[in-house]
């Protein structure tokens, strides 16, 4: 299993967001769907420990989360937040920043053409982009780690109808060629059914399984989190 979360309590502010959730997530492609307010942000963020729960369990692929160097999870377990949040400087500069970290180059243009990014764009500012390009190159930067796992938060709700689509069909394309698994995070309903395998439904902090069938289980290869 993916991910696992058993009587999960969080807060923030003060405030309890999610409410003794249980919940089980395999592999592929699973949204979380809700209104604003309803728990899904919180919910992804935990994933990867940029949350804490207040009390409760969450596993990645059979191990407990706190177990785990938090660092390496988030290589392995990358976000994609919902407002693009690009560096200063060039396309090309943020998708190398975070291998570059670890010492490790990457092949720039084949990211860009894996996220629908024309190559010839590598070199222009970062400032230079519209909302879409910005959200692709935010794909392009979370690729770049070589994660097994995408957490999307609402990665098409500043794009026009035209851009969404061709951002879901990037989403699509990506577990095709790659394998990834994606949990994405959507107020759209109907998004949910296009792109996921499993929809789980969050109301006041609270989980309902709603709607499509679970992708058949597939064997998956060891986690290469320490």
């Amino acid at each position: 299993m993916l991910f696992e979360l058993e009587r999960v309590r969080a807060s923030r502010g003060g405030v309890g967001v999610l409410h003794d959730v249980s919940l089980a997530l395999p592999e592929g492609s699973t949204c979380i769907a809700g209104r604003s307010g309803s728990g899904k942000s919180t919910l992804l963020r935990l994933l990867n420990r940029l949350a804490e729960p207040d009390s409760g369990r969450v596993a990645y692929r059979g191990r407990e989360l706190g177990s785990l160097d938090v660092l390496a999870l988030r290589r392995e377990v990358a976000l994609v937040p919902q407002l693009p949040a690009l560096l200063p400087g060039t396309i090309a500069d943020n998708v190398r920043f975070g291998p570059g970290l670890v010492g490790r180059d990457v092949e720039v243009t084949a990211l860009l053409d894996l996220t629908g990014l024309a190559t010839a764009l590598a070199d222009r500012d970062t400032d230079r982009l519209s909302t879409g390009e910005q959200q692709r190159v935010m794909l392009a930067r979370a690729l770049a780690l070589e994660p097994r796992v995408l957490l999307l938060d609402e990665p098409t709700s500043a794009l026009d109808e035209r851009t969404r689509d061709h951002v879901e069909e990037t989403l699509k394309e990506l577990r095709r060629r790659l394998g990834i698994s994606l949990v994405l995070v959507t107020h759209d309903f109907a998004q949910a059914e296009r792109l996921a395998d499993r929809v789980v439904r969050l109301e006041e902090g609270r989980a309902i399984t709603a709607g499509l069938e679970p992708a058949p289980a597939s064997a998956s290869a060891p986690s290469a989190v320490r």
